[in-house]
């Protein structure tokens, strides 16, 4: 009687416990996107596989010469959505054999500069692409990412991303997509210090936003908060709050409270009609900005606003329907409204089609609603069958009067210094400086550390619930028949 006691109460309390983790974990299995924007993602990526060439992307300012961010977006994009796996492969190896290419000044200065940048983005890239970032194209990007962090003796600045060496560099082209690239790659590739993200989170000003630039004409300044004229900026929000996301899962403190203050931002900063805009050059609603906030939100569990931004990208892609001059380019996404309305009109031209490229992969990640920090690590959604193409209208009024000669993630024209983009900071490409060889690329298992939650409860939980309920009443139930007999 006694042992049969003493097992019902330890059922109890470890039923009880269970109930309680279970409640208390955090959610790790999102809802699906709808089916139809998931077929438009994949029209979308269908379509920016075929700008390839060679597994490259092409630079705006030269059709002949490689640009690595886009490519990397690019190769992001198709990942995300497990579409057309010989492209990415091909990508992936490319993006790999030109890693100096990429990270370091080399094509137009003297100086034996490493950008920070375009490191941490090249970190990310290579985990999301299920490639060994520890051997990248021969390079360490995980230990080279940790040895560009500034450390305890810089004050304020403690925790930044930066060039090297810093007495040529400074730490001046650092920004907070930069930083985010650099979360987003440590916690993906092995764990990522706490002062990286307390860094990032002093980006974020009370009202919940991020800002884009942390220096001043007076230099860095210590906070968002610090800085009394701060822009907070959409793209810069949506990429803090997926690194954060990522971050607390992989523990980082006050990571999560920070992203949920983020995205309660973004909230407040979605139209009516589920669209964003950005600041500065990017003001205006546009894909791009729309892509990145819709991503963020579904990473953080706001579904109905996530499916809000999806509707609004939907209704800037191409289909065979709406398409006009351009219905055989099916599948890319304007960047606004005026963009869609030209090329119904005019079609795709080649001055043109740079801005859709880079439009379509970032703002095709706002429809499938894959997460930065579950790109890679989750079986991309498969193409709804039966489904058809989203259509838009073609007659969509304008969102803006406003419509920029290049997309917010244009590279940099070869300025003196490089100038930080929406995808993060990179050196201008030299035509003729990249090499196109192919190297190998190292594959690393899918279940690397890292993640970002979503929403819903984890399945496990309530499997151990069920197992541990389930072998309770068999106990009880044998000892009660022992005890009858």
């Amino acid at each position: 009687m006694a042992l049969s006691r003493r097992l019902a109460t330890g059922l109890g309390v470890a039923a009880a416990t269970t109930l309680a983790a279970v409640a208390a974990a955090p959610p790790t299995v999102g809802a699906a996107p709808d089916p139809a924007h998931t077929a438009a993602a994949h029209a979308a990526a269908s379509w920016l596989a075929d700008e390839f060439t060679d597994g490259v992307l092409p630079s705006p300012f030269n059709p002949e010469a490689e640009d690595w961010g886009l490519t990397i977006d690019g190769l992001l994009a198709l990942s995300a959505t497990g579409v057309d796996p010989s492209t990415r492969q091909a990508a992936t190896a490319q993006v790999a054999a030109n890693v100096r290419a990429y990270n370091s000044w080399d094509a137009w200065s003297p100086e034996d500069v490493t950008d920070g940048g375009a490191t941490a983005k090249l970190l990310y890239a290579a985990s999301a692409a299920n490639a060994d970032p520890t051997d990248f194209g021969g390079y360490d990007l995980r230990a080279e990412t940790l040895s560009l962090i500034a450390e305890a003796d810089t004050d304020h600045q403690r925790g930044r991303l930066t060039n090297r060496p810093r007495e040529q560099a400074g730490l001046a082209p650092s920004n907070t997509f930069d930083q985010s690239f650099a979360v987003l790659g440590l916690t993906r590739s092995g764990g990522v210090p706490q002062d990286v993200v307390d860094y990032l989170i002093r980006q974020q000003c009370a009202a919940g936003g991020f800002r884009l630039y942390p220096d001043t004409a007076d230099g860095p300044s210590p906070s968002c908060d610090d800085q009394p004229d701060a822009t907070l900026d959409v793209d810069s929000t949506a990429m803090a709050v997926q690194a954060l996301l990522s971050a607390a899962e992989d523990g980082a403190a006050n990571a999560a409270d920070a992203a949920a203050a983020g995205a309660d931002w973004l909230v407040s900063q979605q139209h009516t009609d589920g669209s964003f805009e950005g600041s500065g050059p990017t003001a205006g609603k546009n894909s791009n900005s729309t892509g990145l906030a819709g991503q963020a939100l579904a990473a953080a569990g706001r579904d109905p606003e996530a499916t809000e931004a999806a509707v609004a990208l939907a209704a800037l892609q191409v289909t065979e329907a709406n398409g006009g001059t351009a219905a055989t380019e099916a599948g890319a996404i304007a960047y606004n409204a005026e963009g869609l309305a030209d090329a119904v009109e005019n079609g795709l031209g080649d001055g043109s089609r740079d801005q859709w490229r880079r439009a379509t992969a970032q703002a095709l990640l706002g429809l499938a609603q894959v997460p930065l920090g579950r790109i890679g690590l989750d079986p991309p959604q498969p193409t709804p069958t039966g489904t058809a193409s989203p259509t838009a209208s073609p007659t969509a009024s304008p969102t803006s009067s406003v419509s920029p000669t290049a997309s917010p993630t244009a590279s940099p024209t070869g300025t003196a210094s490089p100038t930080p983009s929406a995808t993060g900071t990179a050196p201008s490409e030299s035509p003729s400086a990249a090499p196109t060889a192919s190297a190998p690329v190292t594959p690393t298992p899918t279940s690397s550390p890292g993640g970002l939650p979503t929403t819903g409860a984890a399945i496990t939980s309530y499997v151990l619930l069920a197992v541990l309920l389930l072998g309770g009443g068999v106990g009880l139930l044998i000892l009660s028949r022992r005890r009858a007999n």
